[in-house]
């Protein structure tokens, strides 16, 4: 199928590993240029020249810590600058600290709230003027199953998660007649550096290992294993193109079956 986003701009967020980079490999593999951050400049710098060599598409990264608001405006304002337009968002960040109720800080709340939260919030807003301009637009935001499944060893996670999908269905409302359609997806669990952090945590938690964690996850994936990368990647290229130009709003699961509710 052809996505009809060849030579489009896309920028992708916290892309220079795990399922930011996956996002942005799939939208350059389709033809669109891509503008790419993350904290670390080399880091971002390196995963810029892969996709680069991978699929031969103009890529230009940036250094950008979206905890910071200023910061996740300019990464926005950066790309199109450099590439004179932007049709595609992607926003992502890496999750906050896990933790429960009794590990509750109020500087936890602070950064889950600025680095999960406000990042997406600022980016779309600084967007979406570009997006109107050219009278077309894709929002994609990077969640979590827990949005609809909330795990108890991630408050934060599913508090600002959440709090994104409710703002997100809203504006969906205001921009759809702009041609600017904005939606989610609910990754489960999905083979990251993350994952891997999660895992040596609730391993802590329950005095076991982190294999016996990743096996305990598969048993209740109907699929039998958990996710690639590349396979959220393929649903968010197709959120992001011309093809889904009849879908807003929604937020989609790819998690392999995780989640038992109907809604």
């Amino acid at each position: 199928m052809n996505l009809g986003i060849s030579g489009k701009v896309a920028a992708v967020a916290a892309a220079s590993q795990g399922l930011g980079f996956a996002a942005a490999h799939a939208l350059a593999e389709e033809g669109a240029k891509v503008g790419i951050c993350s904290r670390d400049k080399a880091r971002i710098d390196a995963a810029a020249e892969k996709i680069r060599t991978a699929t031969g598409a103009d890529v230009a990264s940036f250094a950008a810590d979206l905890a910071d608001a200023d910061a996740a405006a300019e990464f926005v304002k950066s790309v199109a600058e450099r590439f004179g337009r932007l049709d595609i968002l992607v926003t992502n960040a890496g999750g906050p600290p896990p933790g429960g109720v009794d590990e509750l800080a109020r500087e936890s709340v602070e950064r889950g709230f600025r680095l999960t939260l406000l990042s997406a919030i600022t980016m779309i807003k600084t967007a979406i003027p570009y997006m109107k301009k050219s009278e077309w637009g894709r929002i994609v935001n990077i969640t979590s199953v827990t949005v609809k499944q909330p795990e108890t060893t991630l408050l934060m996670s599913n508090t600002m998660r959440s709090a994104l999908i409710g703002f997100s269905k809203s504006i969906s409302m205001e921009l759809a007649r702009d041609n600017i359609l904005i939606n989610n997806v609910a990754p489960g669990y999905t083979r990251t550096e993350r994952l891997t952090q999660l895992a040596g945590d609730l391993a802590k938690r329950k005095s076991t290992a982190p294999a016996d964690v990743f096996k305990e996850w598969e048993s209740h994936i109907p699929m039998g294993r958990l996710g690639d990368p590349s396979e959220l990647a393929a649903a968010i290229a197709f959120l992001a193109s011309e093809r889904a130009s009849y879908i807003t709003g929604v937020t989609v699961q790819v998690d392999g079956g995780f989640i038992k509710g109907i809604m």
